[in-house]
C-alpha cells in the first residue's frame, strides 16, 4: 500500500525519527483536515524530496465515502491509498462505538432514511451492501426492481452524486444467488438510467469474472486467509473504465505470508495467550463427537485445526466460526483466577485464534483498537473486509480514472445498456 512505499522510501532516504514520526502521524490520520499535520507532513516530504507522487499528504488524491463502514476496514484501505473520508454510515452501534475509538467520528445512522442529494461530494463511493433477493414481477431486470432494497438506497446515492467511481463489496455467493438473478439486476441498474455509468469488460469472463464484476481471494493479497469476495466496480467516464483491470492475484501474491505470522505466541510476535481462548477438555470432546457424528453421516461439518505454515479458513461471526480456525498453542498460556478458568484446559493445547489475530488476518493495522469484548470483537472483524484486498482494486480504479485519456484499448469501451439476459439463465 501507499503508507508501507512512503515509509520504506523515507527510510532510505535517511529520514530522521523525528521526520518519521510526522509521516506516521500523518498515515494514522490521514482523513485529517487540521493545518498543522498537514503542512507538517507534506514539509517533511519535500525535505527529504518524496516527488510529486506523495503530494496527497498535503493535500488527498481523492476523496470517498464509506457506507455500510462496519468498523472501517474499507476506509483504512481508502486512506492507505491517500483518500480523504467525507462520509461514513453504520447502522449498528456496535461497530459504530468501534469505529469511533479508532477514527474519532461517529458514523451512526440509517441509509434508508438519508437524503441522497444531501450526501457530501465524493470521488469515490465504497459499499459492502448486504446481499438482498429482488423482485422481478416486472422482468424489467434494473432500477425499478430494486425497490425496498438496501442496494436501492446505494444507487440513490450514485445517481444523485454521479461519482467518478464505485467498488462495491459482497459475498462470492452473490455471483450465484437467486439463481443468478440477484446480481444480474444489480448489474443492470448500474449501466441504465439514473444511474448510467460504464462497467469494464472482463479479461477472462466465467464462473469468477464478468462484466464490471471479478470475485478475488484475500489469500493472493498478502493475507493467509482464503476470503473470496465478488467486487463490483463501476465508471463515470467510459475511457477509464476501458483502462481499468481489476488487480492480478498472480502478481500480488501471497508474499510468502502464512497463519504462523499472523499468531501472538508464534515466532514474530512471541506473546503467551490468555487461557480463556484454549479449549476446555469437556468442550473438546464434545466438539469430537458432533464432527465424528457428522461424518458417519458423510457430512463434513465439525471443527478444523489449522497447519501454522498454511492459511486460515475464511472468518465466519457465528455458529461455529471460532471452531474452523483452530490452532495448537505454541507457548504456555497466561492463566487468570479461578474464576477466569473454571475448567481443565485439553491436553492438546488447542486453543482458538484471538480477536487480535483475526484482526491480522484481515489485514488491519496493530493500532486497530477492537471492540473490547471478544464476541464483538469476533463477529465484527469477521464481518469486515480484508484490507489489502480493498485497497488493491481501490488502487487499480484510481490508476483508470488519473490516467489521462490515450485511446488504447479503445475497442473494449463499454456501452450503457441494459442486458435482460446479462449473466444467461
Amino acid at each position: 500500500m501507499l503508507a508501507d512505499a512512503l515509509l520504506k522510501k523515507a527510510s532510505d532516504a535517511k529520514a530522521t525519527p523525528a521526520q518519521l514520526k510526522v509521516l506516521k502521524c500523518r498515515l494514522n490520520a490521514i482523513s485529517t483536515v487540521d493545518p498543522t499535520l498537514v503542512a507538517n507532513a507534506a514539509r517533511v516530504a519535500k525535505e527529504l524530496r518524496l516527488g510529486r507522487e506523495w503530494s496527497w499528504l498535503a493535500r488527498p488524491r481523492f476523496t470517498f465515502i464509506d457506507l455500510f463502514a462496519g468498523i472501517g476496514g474499507m476506509r483504512l484501505a481508502a486512506e492507505a491509498e491517500g483518500g480523504r473520508c467525507v462520509g461514513s454510515v453504520e447502522i449498528n452501534k456496535q461497530c459504530s462505538q468501534t469505529y469511533i475509538d479508532n477514527f474519532g467520528v461517529d458514523p451512526t445512522g440509517d441509509i434508508t432514511i438519508i437524503d441522497p442529494p444531501s450526501v457530501d461530494e465524493h470521488d469515490l463511493l465504497l459499499a459492502g451492501f448486504p446481499c438482498q433477493a429482488f423482485s422481478i414481477a416486472g422482468l424489467r431486470g434494473g432500477f425499478e426492481d430494486t425497490r425496498g432494497t438496501l442496494f436501492r438506497n446505494v444507487a440513490e446515492i450514485i445517481a444523485a452524486k454521479q461519482p467518478d467511481a464505485f467498488i462495491l463489496e459482497n459475498v462470492k455467493g452473490l455471483v450465484s444467488h437467486d439463481a443468478k438473478r440477484t446480481l444480474q439486476i444489480i448489474l443492470n441498474t448500474l449501466v441504465s438510467e439514473p444511474l448510467g455509468y460504464y462497467l469494464p469488460q472482463p479479461n477472462q469472463p466465467g464462473k469468477l469474472e464478468g462484466e464490471g464484476w471479478k470475485v478475488l481471494n484475500a489469500l493472493h493479497f498478502g493475507v493467509p486467509q482464503n476470503r473470496e469476495r465478488i467486487f463490483i466496480v463501476g465508471f463515470k467516464d467510459p475511457h477509464a473504465a476501458a483502462r481499468f483491470q481489476f488487480p492480478d492475484p498472480g502478481i500480488e501474491g501471497r508474499n510468502g505470508v502464512s497463519l504462523q505470522d499472523v499468531l501472538e505466541d508464534g515466532p514474530r510476535w512471541r506473546t503467551p495467550v490468555h487461557a480463556r481462548h484454549f479449549l476446555s477438555t469437556t468442550y473438546l470432546q464434545g466438539l469430537t463427537r458432533h464432527r465424528d457424528h457428522h461424518r458417519s453421516l458423510g457430512q463434513g461439518f465439525g471443527f478444523e485445526v489449522r497447519e501454522p505454515y498454511g492459511y486460515a479458513n475464511a472468518l465466519v461471526g457465528g455458529g461455529m466460526g471460532r471452531e474452523r480456525n483452530l490452532v495448537f498453542a505454541q507457548m504456555p498460556p497466561i492463566t487468570g483466577s479461578l474464576e477466569q478458568v473454571k475448567t481443565k484446559r485439553n491436553d492438546q493445547n488447542l486453543r482458538r485464534m484471538t480477536p487480535r489475530e483475526w484482526a491480522r488476518l484481515q489485514g488491519f493495522p496493530e493500532w486497530f483498537r477492537p471492540h473490547p469484548t471478544d464476541t464483538n470483537a469476533y463477529k465484527q472483524f469477521a464481518n469486515s473486509v480484508a484490507i489489502p484486498n480493498v485497497a488493491a482494486v481501490i488502487r487499480a480504479v484510481r490508476a483508470a480514472v488519473e490516467d489521462a485519456p490515450s485511446g488504447t484499448r479503445e475497442e473494449r469501451i463499454p456501452t450503457r445498456q441494459l442486458r435482460i439476459g446479462l449473466l444467461g439463465a
